[in-house]
């Protein structure tokens, strides 16, 4: 189970740092992800982590965004700032599908998903 927490409503230039608990599997052997949706769009890759800790981020939050992750307390984190309206979405915590070393930033590589946190920027 992924559960993610920290959504909100911001203002333009504003942050946000989103949580994702998982539980029933550990962080630290799984690819994990942030992916986002906005009303009338396709779910789109943000960024993502390696079990080994390399990261990756989408062109369009480069410099902005960045994905973290605590093995100890199973949590993955993604920090934004300099935040735009063109980021409100709904933002999914992810699992990779299987278990192992690197990502394929594909939302169908990914097989386990949280319910989802809103971030608003106005």
């Amino acid at each position: 189970q992924l559960v993610e927490s920290g959504g909100g409503f911001v203002q333009p230039g504003g942050s946000l740092r989103l949580s994702c608990a998982a539980s029933g599997y550990t962080v630290s052997r799984y690819c994990m992800g942030w992916f986002r949706q906005a009303p009338g769009k396709e779910r789109e890759w943000v960024s993502s982590i390696t079990r080994s800790g390399i990261t990756g981020v989408a062109n369009s939050v480069k410099g902005r965004f960045a994905i973290s992750k605590d093995n100890v307390h199973n949590t993955v984190y993604l920090q934004m700032n300099s935040l735009k309206s063109e980021d409100t979405a709904m933002y999914y915590c992810a699992a990779d599908r299987l278990e192992r070393s690197y990502c394929i930033n594909a939302y169908t590589e990914f097989g386990y998903w949280g319910q989802g946190t809103q971030v608003t920027v106005s």
